[in-house]
């Protein structure tokens, strides 16, 4: 969802330096480089100090900071270019989709709804409906399990490493970077996509890309 559905890293980024000086945390952004694509609790460990997780709470913290990121995008969200046109192909043709985000419940929910997106999805899977947030493959197996396919019949669209390898090691069928998050050298060079884009109105041949 997070740099596919939405191009919303920069959103993530402006919330995280809000939520981050709260807590007199200045050396945050070079560790969030390393944590796009995982779940809040491996985020918050990684930029965290441990004194205010163990005061806070990691539940709490991230409730906090997604309350920020979610009033601060509100007036500016709208869906990644050529997502909706996709949306209505994958429909015609008898494609289901699911979302399946490292985000918590209540983003999902935001972004579809704030998007109009809802009607386009069969399921949804999120962070606090697994026990391991990607890289880990459990949020794409069920995604997948969802939907009643097998993964291997599954074309995944994702933005991150964390994801791409999540996506790989859950056996999907076709993995679709979208260079919203890391260049598009970076998602060719060091991950394993089988096709990068820059937005969904790259594809051009639905045929092709579910072949």
């Amino acid at each position: 969802m997070d740099g596919t559905l939405v191009d919303n890293t920069a959103a993530h980024i402006r919330a995280f330096e809000i939520f981050c000086a709260r807590y007199n945390v200045t050396d945050w952004q070079q560790r969030l480089s390393h944590a796009y694509g995982m779940g809040n609790d491996d985020i918050m460990r990684l930029i965290m100090p441990e004194a205010v997780i163990r005061e806070k709470g990691l539940a709490a913290l991230a409730e906090e900071k997604e309350a920020i990121y979610r009033e601060i995008y509100a007036p500016e969200i709208h869906p990644v270019a050529g997502l909706v046109d996709l949306l209505e192909q994958l429909h015609k043709a008898g494609i289901r989709c699911a979302v399946g985000s490292s985000g918590c419940k209540a983003n999902v929910d935001f972004v579809l709804k704030s998007c109009n997106l809802e009607p386009w999805f069969d399921a949804r899977i999120s962070g606090d409906a697994v026990t391991r947030c990607k890289p880990d493959p459990e949020i794409y197996l069920k995604a997948a399990a969802a939907l009643g396919v097998k993964p291997a019949d599954c074309v995944v669209f994702e933005d991150a490493k964390a994801g791409i390898e999540a996506a790989q090691r859950a056996g999907a069928g076709r993995i679709v970077a979208l260079a919203t998050t890391l260049p598009r050298e970076v998602l060719e060079r060091e991950t394993p996509a089988d096709m990068v884009i820059e937005t969904f109105a790259d594809l051009k041949d639905l045929g092709a890309l579910l072949a």
